[in-house]
């Protein structure tokens, strides 16, 4: 299996060396965080969708991180096509890992908040599900009740969607980070 990587180089992963593939990882992260932030956002949109669970604000805030990360991430593709790829790759890696870190902040909180370790914003008070149907409420100027962020609506092993986007940011920090180091050790 043949990987071309940004710079344009070809990596045969079944002949390269040990921890190569962990280096096109790394050069490739942009791209991988990419990835990563539209998967999270297609699940979250999956679960609103088809599994009818509303999002509360506080979830909508998680969202938000995502696609502002994923915005970095897509101008880290852009600028990786550049003549200052090489300059930027590191920077652009760190605020990716800054973003996911800060998201993993974001949900860890909102999962304390739905565990009652500590109150949520004033904003999640909530007051139920938002049916189809207050689209037409949305569309008047009405106000379309919110569900409450202190409640977990889904839980799989033990933790909400929120534990586990916290749980799924902190490893996608922690990635970003690690790239970042390897790219800084090859240069």
């Amino acid at each position: 299996m043949t990987i071309q990587n940004v710079d344009g180089k070809v990596n045969d992963l079944r002949t390269t060396p040990s921890g190569s593939a962990l280096d096109i990882a790394a050069a490739n992260w942009p791209l991988l965080a990419l990835i990563a932030c539209a998967a999270m956002l297609g699940a979250a949109h999956a679960f609103e969708t088809f599994g009818k669970l509303a999002p509360c604000l506080m979830c909508l805030k998680q969202r938000e991180v995502y696609w502002v990360t994923g915005t970095v991430a897509l101008g880290g593709v852009v600028l990786s096509r550049t003549p200052w790829a090489a300059r930027l790759r590191t920077p652009i890696i760190v605020l990716l890992g800054l973003g996911f870190l800060f998201g993993a902040g974001v949900a860890a909180f909102h999962a304390g908040v739905e565990w009652k370790w500590w109150p949520g914003p004033a904003a999640c008070a909530g007051g139920g599900a938002v049916a189809s149907g207050d689209l037409v409420a949305m569309l008047q100027g009405g106000k379309v009740a919110t569900p409450s962020c202190d409640k977990a609506v889904w839980v799989f092993l033990g933790l909400s969607m929120a534990g586990w986007n916290a749980v799924i940011s902190l490893g996608l920090a922690i990635a970003s980070f690690a790239s970042a180091l390897r790219l800084r050790k090859a240069a």
